[in-house]
This record gives C-alpha cells, sequence and structure tokens, in this order.
C-alpha cells in the first residue's frame, strides 16, 4: 500500500511550498497571501525508490463563511482519507488559538499526525518550535520548505511508520484517458465535475475565480479509467489584474496541452461570446479532441434556446467535427452522454491509421478534385501515410508540395475525416516535396562528347556570321 499523507495547517503556513519540494514540482500555486489554495491537490512523491502521494489542502481558520467554509471542508476530507498527516504551523507567529483547535480535532479523529514548524529560516529554531511543545506532539520537527531545510530528514521519519510496500509499478497517469474542463468563469466547471464524479470533490460556490489551479482527479467508470482536469476560468486579458490570476491562466492553458480531450463550456444565459471563441481556438490549435458543452440549458426559453443552436452552427462551422452537447450541470439532465462524445473524440484522436487506407483516400480526393495548376504545372500528390497521433497527423508526399492552397489542404483534411470517420478531433496535414537526387550534379562529359560539343558550337558560330 502506498502511503497517503496530508498537509494542513491555517492560510499561509507554507503547505503548498513543501508540497512542491515533496513532490519536486511547481504544480501548487504559491503566492505570499493566505487562501490561494482552495481545492484537494494530489501529487505523486518518492522517498528514494519508495513512492507515496501528498495532498495540498486549503488553510483553516475556524472563523469560515461563504467558500471559505468550502475550502475547510475539502480540508477536513483529506484528513480523514490519509493515512499521515503534516499539521504545519508557521515558526515566526507561534501558537495561536486555531493551531491548539486544529489539534483537538485530529486527536479527535484519532489520526497520526506530525507537528512541523515551518518559516525556521533567518531565527533560532529552538526558539521557534518551544511555543509549540504545550500542545503535547510527540513528533516535531523544524523546517524551512521554501529552501528545503530539514524536508529530507523529516519525510525519512514519517515514512519510517509505514510498512515497506510492494514493488511499485512505473505507471504514469497516462494509461488514462484525460479530460480538462476549461471555460470562462462561473460557466458552471466545477459544477460538472463534481457531477461526472459524483461527489462534492472541488468547490463549488457562486463567485467568479473560485477555482484557482487546475486539479487533476483521477477515477474509473465502466473499467475506463479517466482523469479528470478540473480548470481555472479565463477572462479577457484586460480583466486580468492580479498575478495569480495569471499564473492561474498559465495552468489552464497548460491542462488543455496535457489532455487528450478539453470539454469547453459555455453559459446558455450569455451566448457564444469572444472570450469562448479565443478559447477555441487555443483548443484547435493544440490540436486536442473537443466536444463543446453548453451549460445551464433549463434556464432558459425555447426561442432562446433555437437563438443559441442558430448561433452554434453558424460561428462554429470551423469546428464542425466537435460534437455539441447541452446540459445542466447542476441538476444532471445530459451529463452522461459526455461519455460518449469524450470516447469517441480520443479513439479517433489515438487511432492508428493505415498507409494503403490513406493512400487510397487520397487518390480518390486527387481523381474527385485535382490540385490547381502551378506555373503551368500540376501539382503532384502521390502518397500518404501517418505521422503522428492526439491529433491524426496525415504525411503526403509530392512534388511542389510547398505551392498547395490553404483551401485544398481544408478539402483534404475533410475528406480524410470524413473517409475515416473520425469525430472530435482536428487532422493535421504535412506535406513534404522529394528531393531532386539530380539537382545539384552535372554530368562529366567525355573527350568524344567534348569534342562534339566544339564542332557544334563552330557550326552556330559560322551560321550567325553568315546571317549578318
Amino acid at each position: 500500500m502506498i502511503p497517503v499523507i496530508a498537509l494542513v495547517g491555517r492560510p499561509n503556513v507554507g503547505k503548498s511550498t513543501l508540497f512542491n519540494q515533496l513532490t519536486r514540482s511547481r504544480d501548487a500555486l504559491v503566492a505570499d497571501f493566505a487562501g490561494l489554495t482552495r481545492d484537494r491537490k494530489y501529487g505523486e512523491a518518492r522517498l528514494g525508490s519508495r513512492p507515496y502521494v501528498v495532498i495540498d489542502t486549503g488553510g483553516i481558520s475556524g472563523d469560515e463563511e461563504g467558500i471559505d467554509s468550502q475550502m475547510a471542508g475539502q480540508s477536513l476530507a483529506a484528513i480523514e482519507e490519509a493515512d499521515a498527516v503534516l499539521f504545519m504551523v508557521d515558526g515566526r507567529e507561534g501558537l495561536n488559538a486555531t493551531d491548539e483547535a486544529l489539534a483537538r480535532h485530529l486527536r479527535q479523529r484519532n489520526k497520526a499526525f506530525h507537528l512541523v514548524v515551518n518559516k525556521i529560516d533567518g531565527i533560532d529554531a529552538d526558539v521557534a518550535t518551544s511555543d509549540f511543545y504545550t500542545l503535547g506532539v510527540e513528533s516535531l520537527f523544524a523546517i524551512a520548505a521554501s529552501h528545503g531545510r530539514g524536508v529530507s530528514s523529516m519525510i525519512e521519519t514519517v515514512l519510517e511508520g509505514f510498512p515497506e510496500p510492494e514493488p511499485f509499478c512505473e505507471e504514469k497517469l497516462y494509461d488514462s484517458i484525460r479530460v480538462a474542463v476549461v471555460g470562462r468563469p462561473n460557466v458552471g466547471k466545477s459544477t460538472l465535475v463534481n457531477r461526472l464524479l459524483g461527489e462534492e470533490r472541488v468547490v463549488v460556490f457562486d463567485l467568479p475565480g473560485t477555482t484557482r489551479d487546475s486539479i487533476y482527479i483521477d477515477y474509473e467508470r465502466d473499467e475506463q479509467k479517466y482523469t479528470l482536469i478540473d480548470t481555472a476560468g479565463v477572462r479577457k486579458r484586460k480583466n486580468v489584474r492580479l498575478t495569480v490570476e495569471k499564473f492561474s491562466i498559465v495552468k489552464t492553458l497548460k491542462a488543455i496541452d496535457d489532455a487528450h480531450v478539453v470539454l469547453l463550456m459555455m453559459d446558455a444565459h450569455e451566448g457564444l461570446v469572444e472570450q469562448d471563441m479565443h478559447l477555441l481556438g487555443h483548443c484547435i490549435e493544440a490540436g486536442r479532441g473537443l466536444v463543446l458543452v453548453v451549460n445551464k440549458w433549463d434556464g432558459i426559453e425555447s426561442h432562446q434556446r433555437e437563438w443559441m443552436k442558430t448561433e452554434l452552427q453558424r460561428r462554429l462551422q470551423f469546428a464542425d467535427y466537435a460534437e455539441t452537447h447541452f446540459i445542466s450541470a447542476l441538476h444532471g439532465t445530459g451529463v452522461g452522454h459526455l461519455y460518449k462524445s469524450i470516447n469517441a473524440a480520443h479513439d479517433s484522436a489515438t487511432r492508428k491509421l493505415n498507409t494503403n487506407a490513406l493512400t487510397r483516400i487520397l487518390e480518390g480526393a486527387v481523381f474527385d478534385h485535382p490540385p490547381p495548376l502551378v506555373n503551368g504545372r500540376r501539382i503532384k500528390l502521390r502518397y500518404a501515410h501517418a505521422g503522428g497521433q492526439n491529433p491524426p497527423l496525415i504525411v503526403i508526399h509530392g512534388n511542389q508540395t510547398g505551392k498547395v492552397p490553404a483551401s485544398y489542404q481544408r478539402y483534404l483534411e475533410k475528406i480524410f475525416r470524413r473517409k475515416l470517420e473520425l469525430t472530435g478531433t482536428p487532422v493535421r496535414i504535412e506535406f513534404r516535396t522529394g528531393e531532386n537526387p539530380y539537382a545539384d550534379k552535372r554530368n562529366k562529359l567525355t573527350q568524344r562528347q567534348v569534342q562534339r560539343k566544339r564542332r557544334m558550337m563552330a557550326h552556330v558560330k559560322k551560321n550567325t556570321k553568315k546571317k549578318r
């Protein structure tokens, strides 16, 4: 069994910083203000050859209201599912009532926990830890998470209390279908994630910008593994002022690149806005499988529904390969049908393509609609083969391929997508021109050919003089 270790404590005590140190990553957002982390974030860590799982949580202050109460609920849930808890406190601020209340809660839940006094860099460690002995905790560590001081010895001691795990299979999460849920703020991304999972896994609140980090969640449905990625909402650049929000947007764009399939969510009340189009353009450029999701469909009138469908059909003709679903994430209407489109998009994006089949499709497309003439010469497309997956890449060989018009390339993309029955994924085409092996080579003339050339030149000069 791989041990699960949760990091809990008051806001701004350095939990996310320690999470990044243990996982040797920058997965958790870190900033110098309280309340940045809101959802449970899981990370894979390793001590030598020994693996373990770390959970980063939001801060618990004891007087939470509104969204803070839901953040605290996520932290308490992490405590329940953890095998051990690292209870973090601030060595510079000393002991306070919230720390004492958290220690009491951990004891009531019979959870094995270790007290971690953070931020001891630049101060005397003995002085920083002296106040916290009143909590009566046997296991106490003094560390500086931002510099990594004392972190290795601490985690070694914590893991000594667990039996040696079975040989670890080096299996990453990439054997699952990675699905990123993206969209503008407050379109219902976290609500949809919770509905797909069947539990309150991420914080949902009626406030734009609730989700600040990309949360990767693994689960299994019908013997198929999925990794669901809840992302922060992306606003227009002119409306982004906080530095933290800029990092959140970067994490969202990275999640799109990590995903196999992207669920692009739109708000039926607001219609199709320019920011939706910008996000859609980024998804297409990234080449990921795409499913369009119109949320809050149950809250609009019938004439608004007809108008929304007309707008989608008119403005999204360039993404006609993506299937569109009209759902209500809050009530679950239509949510179950998303899996069919997700699986179809993933299968299409990762399908292995046969060279013979691709070449036959190319020959048929060229026969029905030949490429245009360039400088009086016909562009010749000879054969095609697969060049990659997710998205499918088709490499076409021929001559003068650098002069193929963009309109003809789009024509070929649609032909390949229709003939191969690819849904939910773009198709990329790459043209390659074969090199002429004799382009830079000159024949070496024999002595007889040289003499013949001289006689011909002399004959030409003689006829030229006669004409004059």
